[in-house]
């Protein structure tokens, strides 16, 4: 049986350690057969989730990653043209019957347009990554990664999707879920997503984590570390992330440090090893100087 606790449970054996929020919204997700939208600052582990969710609780990942002019041909389905023309090609001396054997173009054009259904199936139908979670044998995890860089319209095209779990094709009808995904939506932040959208949604806000939570993670994926490094470095990048930086550092930042102090073999954090290491955490050149101050201030 799904609970809170087993989603969260679940996760932490894929390395996700999430809190009562995110396990939450996943489990009433799952009860419901309702989409989340998670908004954050990038790096807190949006696409994370999902990727571990995709991989704790088999299912498939089908992501679509967002950008500004996508449309339902990228994201929803599109037709194989070529396909249909060599079709038409195969069919041509059939074509050619029609037309002789017609009485005259009118009734000859009413012939073909019967076999339209012909042109316009399945067969031909190019499935892109909704349609494709729609239409998968077992449940999918439909990833919408990055929602807030596309456009209204898109939006749009997503309203019928979120709500039904269908697709309308105009040449074919509307094709519904075959098992309803756990669609997850995931947004930066950089536009406001409209409220059209949102009602369709449970919504989930990943920040930056607590102290004790952001330790947790780091222990997780790089046990290896000490302890006193691990919230030595945790405790010095809360600092960091109160300084006017272009980019703060979030817990991607946090876990690529991680990485770069354990190949280092670092035991301790001194203003030396952040100012060699410093690159893994500020990502512009107006916040190095900034991070190595306040290394140069904080840490002896």
């Amino acid at each position: 049986m799904i609970t809170e606790q087993y989603v969260k449970d679940v996760l932490r054996k894929g390395g996700y350690i999430a809190d009562e929020s995110i396990a939450t919204a996943v489990f009433l997700a799952l009860k419901m057969e309702k989409p989340i939208l998670i908004e954050g600052p990038p790096g807190v582990g949006k696409t994370g989730l999902a990727k571990a969710l995709s991989e704790t609780m088999d299912l498939s990942l089908v992501r679509l990653q967002c950008y500004e002019g996508i449309d339902e041909g990228k994201a929803l389905y599109d037709w194989e043209y070529g396909k249909q023309l060599l079709y038409t090609q195969l069919l041509r001396t059939q074509i050619d019957s029609y037309l002789t054997e017609s009485a005259d173009l009118r009734a000859a054009v009413d012939r073909l347009s019967a076999e339209e259904s012909l042109f316009f199936s399945q067969n031909f139908l190019v499935q892109r990554p909704i349609l494709r979670s729609f239409l998968s044998e077992k449940q999918s995890l439909l990833l919408i990664d990055e929602i807030d860089r596309a456009g209204d319209e898109f939006e749009a095209l997503l309203l019928e999707c979120l709500s039904d779990f269908q697709v309308s094709i105009p040449e074919l009808g509307s094709i519904a879920a075959k098992i309803k995904p756990l669609a997850i939506l995931t947004s930066n932040g950089t536009r406001m997503i409209s409220d059209a959208l949102r009602r369709r949604c449970l919504y989930l806000y990943i920040g930056y984590p607590e102290f004790d939570r952001e330790v947790e993670i780091v222990r997780a994926r790089y046990p290896e570390l000490c302890d006193s490094l691990t919230i030595q470095m945790v405790e010095f990048l809360r600092k960091v992330r109160e300084l006017n930086l272009r980019k703060a550092p979030s817990v991607s930042e946090t876990l690529d440090w991680a990485q770069v102090l354990s190949i280092l073999h670092a035991k301790q954090l001194t203003p030396e090893v952040v100012a060699t290491t410093v690159g893994a955490i500020a990502k512009h050149q107006a916040d190095l100087q900034q991070v190595i101050d306040l290394a140069a201030q904080t840490l002896r």
